[in-house]
């Protein structure tokens, strides 16, 4: 274990950690130690018996200086709590694929009216993203689904937008009118 002891004109630290008063014997006997060539008692419990290598900084001159805190990105790990669609355990799509299904499964766009861009997320996990004209229908997402993964031409799903969560049943609105222009949409099984 790699320590860095830092000796203040007030006090002492260990690893940028808060200043430990001279007078204190605690901090006397840690000291004492130190200057014998030994190992701490307080460092000894801290490394259960392994490898101490403890440097020393003076800096008698300068009173202590509290040193501020690094940033430290979050370096757990995420957990999805809840799925809107059933856990189904597959590969999810590479971008090849995905540009494979969109050649396989074309949308007629009319360049001349607006159009929005949908992300489809299916419930194998794997996701397609694909223009339409705003005018589209809710309907012509399902085609473009059951064109692209024919393995849900004969599985029974629903569309749902992502927060708030609304199903949508009714599949004649037109892609504006359901007020899901830009927006990500969720296959859910039944």
């Amino acid at each position: 274990v790699q320590i860095l002891l830092k000796l203040w004109r007030n006090g002492f630290s260990l690893d940028d950690g808060e200043l430990r008063s001279y007078s204190d014997p605690i901090n006397a006997q840690f000291l004492e130690s130190v200057k014998r060539g030994e190992i701490p008692v307080e460092l000894q419990r801290l490394v259960h018996g392994g490898q101490v290598n403890l440097d020393m900084e003076d800096h008698q001159e300068q009173e202590y200086v509290k040193p501020r805190l690094r940033f430290k990105a979050f370096s757990g790990e995420g957990q999805k709590l809840g799925s809107l669609t059933p856990e189904i355990v597959s590969t999810p799509s590479s971008p090849e694929e995905e540009d494979k299904s969109i050649l396989n499964a074309p949308v007629l766009i009319d360049d001349s009216r607006p159009a929005t861009k949908i992300q489809i997320r299916l419930a194998d996990g794997s996701r397609l993203i694909q223009r339409f004209n705003q005018t589209h229908r809710i309907k012509d997402i399902r085609d473009f689904i059951i064109q692209s993964r024919p393995a849900f031409a004969t599985t029974d799903f629903v569309l749902v937008t992502t927060f708030p969560n609304r199903e949508l049943t009714d599949e004649s609105l037109t892609l504006q009118e359901a007020d899901i222009l830009n927006t990500v949409i969720l296959q859910q099984l039944k």
